[in-house]
């Protein structure tokens, strides 16, 4: 349908999403707070100009055909090596120059009503950024009750194993996306364990306990409590597990914001989840004009482990021709 970038809007009378076929990106999301007032709180811009123009540090998009960092640009498949571009040297990151967060989807569908949804399409071809084999692609966002949003992912590899992961990259806070940092947010994360990583944000392959580290997240804790103990704030992957299942999804996160009472809690069928505190949004000038700092949200990226291609004991993420990728994330607001 759409062949320029526009914004589309799901509301069910109580959340109100707007998301653009440019990236699948989400650029704003309205919740009620205690009182039943309105904030918006994911941080982006008021029009797709600033995203198409590459002023979005992964803003609200979704990222693959790969998310986060494969080591060195680099890895081997079925005996056949492939090399990446190398956007956040010396690493590939988030499929590279020009990854789906900046191709435009199709729409396939737009419904609306008391559970409105949107299903974007995207075909990515072989060759594309480096990646083997023609890829089929398809995103679902739907409000499926009055303060939940469930989002859909799906990628069928063609004729070609390649490796999938895509990844849900908005930046949170619930306080409003204009009103300052999210380390007085507390989050409580359903991961025992994180994967370590070396000095260009890359896991080293080891699996360690988060017990006793200022990563230990099972019991909820203020986020800037020890953020400061982890060089420029939390850029890492957590293992989840422990928590309880709904829907065959498992608990992820839960994250609240004391001044509004808002609270999200994340549902994913995913392996690992990225929790980022923001550390290298600086000075992007977003929404009504509110200038975005470090820490100005936070993104919680569930998604298979970051360059699992090249770990062997971290859990695939290489996709068989024939079959199929799923990735659900089940966002669940209240106050």
């Amino acid at each position: 349908m759409a062949d320029q970038p526009q914004i589309y809007e799901l509301n069910n009378g109580t959340v109100v999403v707007k998301i653009t076929n440019y990236g699948c990106t989400i650029t704003s999301l309205s919740v009620p707070d205690k009182n039943g007032k309105l904030a918006d709180v994911v941080l982006g811009f008021d029009t797709v100009e600033p995203y198409v123009k590459g002023a979005s540090p992964y803003f609200g998009c979704i990222v693959g055909r790969v998310a986060n960092r494969i080591k060195n640009g680099k890895f081997t498949l079925n005996g056949t090596g492939y090399s990446l571009p190398i956007n956040k040297p010396p690493n590939s990151l988030h499929g590279g120059f020009k990854g789906f967060d900046k191709r435009i989807w199709e729409v396939a569908e737009y419904k609306k009503g008391d559970k409105p949804s949107i299903t974007f399409k995207y075909r990515s071809s072989d060759g594309e950024e480096g990646y083997p084999g023609d890829v089929s692609v398809t995103a679902t966002y739907t409000l499926t009750s009055s303060m939940t949003m469930k989002l859909d992912m799906e990628a069928v590899p063609e004729n070609k194993a390649t490796p999938i992961n895509l990844a849900q990259h908005t930046y949170w806070n619930l306080a409003g996306h204009n009103t300052g940092n999210i380390l007085d947010h507390t989050i409580q994360i359903w991961a025992s364990e994180m994967t370590p990583v070396d000095e260009n944000t890359v896991p080293t392959g080891e699996i360690k306990p988060v017990k006793g580290t200022p990563f230990d997240f099972t019991a909820e804790k203020k986020v800037g409590l020890q953020a400061h103990e982890v060089g420029l704030g939390y850029d890492h992957n957590y293992v989840l597990g422990g928590g309880e299942e709904k829907l065959g999804l498992k608990r992820a996160a839960k994250l609240k914001d004391p001044s509004s009472s808002r609270v999200l809690n994340l549902w994913t069928n995913a392996p690992g989840m990225q929790f980022y505190t923001g550390n290298y949004v600086n000075g992007v000038v977003g929404k009504g004009g509110a200038v975005y700092n470090k820490h100005a949200g936070l993104c919680l990226e569930t998604q298979g482990f970051p360059n699992a291609i090249n770990q062997p004991n971290f859990p695939s993420v290489v996709v068989q021709p024939g079959s199929k990728y799923q990735h659900t994330m089940l966002f669940e607001f209240s106050v």
